[in-house]
């Protein structure tokens, strides 16, 4: 069914651990945030007095920076940086600046601030710079996978790879920007290999689920999903996902589990809690459970009424629900479809002796039954149809039921359906002995046989 989105937050902390892995490529990064060195201390002293007296110095401006830096003070190392990729803008190489190292780190410094499109900028001039800089390609693929351009966060993370190969935020993201790009093969290969590296990954675990299914290998999916079923993040999507799974293949007592243990969740998305009631519903339908299949759907309908079908499904359920034999018309196994039609032929006639002769099923359309009748007053073959739908019984139903009547030499025949029959049927039975009993009709007779204990 259907991917899980990567959320900003996720981003982040790979970003994080991958700036923690390779944070020593920086010249002077400190993560400790520890104090300055006295020289380093000196020094900045001399750059703030050279500021006081000239607030562009750039190598003054470049010292400080970088003191803010090191400090992890994010917020003035990006307002000093900013104001250097303004004079290198100017300048082009200005004497003692690395102009690759000030925007890098303005886009890092912009990127800790969740300023995007800056970090943006910064990052892709200092691309310019180094190619094949691991940094600035896996931190470009990040805000390229951001920004739903899947094509070149795959490149740049291509890029990244081929200087750290085993760098699971990179095979992360890289498996995570294939699978948007609907390649579910080559996606797991590199999702696997990053949860090897990070096993407690729950979301790749997720999305390499997904992959599987996508890629048809449905064993193998239901497998991974069903481990994260109780997971509390991602548990209300893998059960959703592994109940579809179980309905599409008929296994309705498993997706009715899945379904259940989905909504036992707290904090679900409204979007997948919808969906998992729904889903449940509709199943609960298919087994016939119809009674607690109203509940869910009452709840749907309280909080959006324009779900779906649901009105029509409450309209129609609701109804089945009060009357057991129109439920059994409708929905119930052959065997119990045709008890109901033979108890309706034993008492159609009043006090008639009733002797049924044969009965033939076509699919599960309708079911026909030849009865001999006796009455005080006549003796005759009667052939019933009944049809199994809602819906409008056209011409072409009837004239199939008029030949078998003559073929069975039957004197009469009733056609009883829960749907209505269209203009063109009722014309064609006018002058033959044909009688039609719609759904009003047919609903008196299913109740008189609750009255009767029939």
């Amino acid at each position: 069914m259907t991917s899980v989105i990567i959320g900003v937050v996720a981003i982040v902390l790979i970003v994080s651990v991958a700036l923690l892995l390779t944070g020593s490529r920086f010249r002077g990064f400190s993560l400790g945030g520890g104090k300055l060195s006295k020289d380093r201390e000196a020094a900045v002293k001399e750059a703030n007095k050279r500021l006081a007296q000239n607030p562009n110095d750039p190598e003054a401006l470049y010292t400080v920076a970088s003191a803010y830096f090191d400090e992890q003070n994010w917020d003035k190392a990006m307002r000093n940086y900013e104001i250097l990729t303004d004079h290198i803008a100017s300048n082009h190489q200005i004497k003692g600046i690395d102009n690759f190292e000030v925007f890098l780190r303005y886009g890092i410094s912009s990127r800790k601030l969740n300023m995007l499109d800056q970090a943006y900028k910064g990052f892709s001039v200092a691309r310019g710079y180094r190619q094949d800089n691991f940094e600035v390609n896996f931190e470009l693929g990040i805000l390229e996978f951001d920004r739903k351009n899947y094509e070149k966060a795959v490149q740049l993370l291509q890029n990244a790879r081929v200087q750290d190969p085993d760098n699971p935020a990179v095979l992360r993201c890289l498996g995570h920007a294939l699978f948007r790009l609907k390649k579910p093969k080559e996606a797991m290969n590199f999702i696997r290999k990053a949860i090897d590296l990070a096993p407690d990954d729950k979301e790749s675990l997720y999305t390499l689920a997904e992959c599987y299914h996508e890629a048809n290998q449905v064993e193998q999916a239901l497998r991974v999903f069903n481990h994260l079923r109780a997971d509390p993040v991602m548990g209300p999507n893998s059960c959703l996902i592994a109940g579809t799974i179980h309905l599409d293949t008929r296994q309705y007592e498993a997706a009715i589990q899945d379904f259940e243990i989905g909504l036992r969740h707290t904090n679900i998305k409204a979007d997948i809690l919808v969906e998992l009631r729904y889903r449940l519903a509709t199943t609960l339908i298919k087994i016939n459970e119809i009674a607690k299949a109203i509940p869910y759907l009452k709840l749907i309908q309280s909080e959006n009424s324009s779900y779906k079908d649901v009105n029509v499904l409450l309209s129609k359920y609701i109804e089945l629900n009060a009357n057991r034999n129109l439920q059994v018309f409708l929905m119930a196994p052959s065997a119990d479809f045709i008890a109901l039609c033979r108890k309706i032929v034993m008492t159609y006639y009043p006090r008639a002796k009733v002797k049924i002769l044969n009965i033939s099923v076509t699919k599960s359309d309708w079911a026909d039954i030849l009865a001999e009748v006796d009455t005080f007053k006549w003796q005759d073959l009667i052939m019933f149809r009944f049809i199994r739908t809602q819906g409008s019984i056209g011409e072409l139903v009837v004239r199939d039921f008029h030949s078998h009547l003559k073929e069975v030499k039957a004197g009469k025949g009733i056609c009883l359906t829960v749907g209505a029959y269209s203009e063109e049927a009722k014309r064609y039975t006018e002058a033959r002995l044909i009688d039609l009993i719609e759904k009003d009709k047919l609903q008196i007779i299913l109740n008189n046989l609750n009255q009767k204990g029939a």
